[in-house]
């Protein structure tokens, strides 16, 4: 888990939301990945997702049976999905995602007897950690934005004083 709270920190530095995934197969990483939909103008290019293209690349094989996935962050329907169709054996994660969490939080994806492969998940590990850099990455996104509304307010407010102050059409006192 530690290798994908680093992976993590490099999709903050991207200004990416910080999750990271490392992929093993016994002792052996594999792959890793980390958040880039923003800056991949990707809407699949989650950190799982990133995790797994590079391992099916580096194992010549779409299917990847006897490894582990760990991410920072519980998987979304999108990466359970794929998650499944890699035939990965088991799924760590760090914290819970109650929006849009598929391992239980929202949805439990992996829980049903119905489909043709079963994935173990274990979920919280670091999850204290793992949410603490979700939370700060959010709260300074939103002061980063704060901010910048503040200033927009005022640079407005300096112009319309300036433009009436310069005003020929406006009658003297």
């Amino acid at each position: 888990m530690r290798l994908a709270q680093a992976a993590a920190e490099t999709a903050r530095a991207a200004g990416e939301v910080p999750v990271g995934a490392v992929l093993v197969r016994g002792d052996e990483v594999i792959a890793s990945g980390f958040n880039h939909p923003i800056g991949g103008h990707d809407p699949s290019a989650h950190a799982e997702m990133a995790a797994l293209r590079a391992a099916a690349q580096a194992l010549g094989n779409y299917r990847l049976p006897g490894c582990e996935l760990y991410v920072t962050l519980e998987p979304c329907l999108m990466c359970a999905g794929a998650i499944m169709h890699a035939r990965i054996a088991r799924v760590v994660f760090g914290a819970h995602d109650p929006k849009t969490g598929a391992c239980g939080s929202v949805v439990d994806a992996f829980a049903n007897p119905q489909l043709n492969h079963h994935t173990s998940v274990s979920g919280g590990v670091l999850a204290d950690e793992c949410g603490e850099a979700l939370r700060t990455f959010f709260a300074e996104r939103r002061r980063v934005s704060r901010e910048a509304r503040r200033a927009a307010r005022l640079q407005s407010e300096e112009e319309q004083t300036r433009a009436g102050a310069c005003s020929p059409d406006e009658p003297s006192a």
